[in-house]
């Protein structure tokens, strides 16, 4: 990894912790507990420049940081890293296949359907043993409250993204960090990683629902 990578992935990194430790609200009144945050902007920007690795790597340090600031423990670490990696992941893989505006825009939308879909999934399965609560509770919580907050968090910030992403590349270009054919980033390793999270996912959903985990 290049010098000029390493100072602007921890550029957007430090960015993205700042705005996670100002910015923090409930925007679903049926699941208080989940607060919206925009950290994931500065890290889909990451994956956008560089690949969905970089966007991985990004969520694992952001989330590391968030429980040392906040407090938590390794579901925390394992939650924000499937709710930012199902978004940013899935949106800088298909950027970089397609790279272009359609490519960025159809990045995004199935950035978002990926993470409202897995966040359902996951919640499912995690939130009880969390809480400490029977699977049972979390069912009504599901579709008008966990599955709106995650549509409307993942819609923001895709939103966000497509706005800001080209100004924030041209100041990066401006200061030398990011050169303008710099498309970083291994397209077969975000493919295999993304496979393996939908994978993941569906064997622990099978594992939940059976009664099983």
């Amino acid at each position: 990894m290049s010098t000029k990578k390493i100072t602007t992935v921890g550029m957007l990194c430090a960015m993205a912790m700042i705005v996670n430790v100002f910015i923090s609200f409930p925007i679903v009144p049926a699941v208080s507990f989940l607060r919206y945050d925009p950290k994931d902007i500065l890290i889909v920007i990451g994956g956008f420049i560089y690949g969905p690795m970089t966007s991985l790597l990004m969520s694992f340090i952001c989330s590391i940081f968030e429980i040392m600031l906040k407090g938590g423990n390794i579901l925390d670490v394992l939650m924000n890293m499937v709710s930012t990696c199902s978004f940013a992941c899935m949106a800088a893989f298909v950027y970089k296949k397609v790279h272009n505006q359609k490519g960025a825009i159809l990045g995004l939308v199935l950035g978002v359907m990926c993470t409202t879909i897995s966040m359902l999934i996951w919640n499912y399965i995690i939130t009880p043993i969390y809480y400490g609560m029977p699977r049972s509770a979390i069912v009504p919580m599901l579709l008008p409250g966990i599955l709106p907050f995650n549509l409307i968090k993942a819609t923001m910030n895709a939103a966000i993204v497509f706005f800001l992403y080209k100004p924030v590349v041209q100041i990066l270009r401006r200061t030398h960090l990011v050169e303008k054919s710099d498309r970083q980033g291994s397209v077969y390793k975000g493919y295999i990683f993304v496979v393996g999270i939908i994978l993941v996912t569906m064997i622990l959903f099978v594992l939940g629902y059976q009664g099983i985990i």
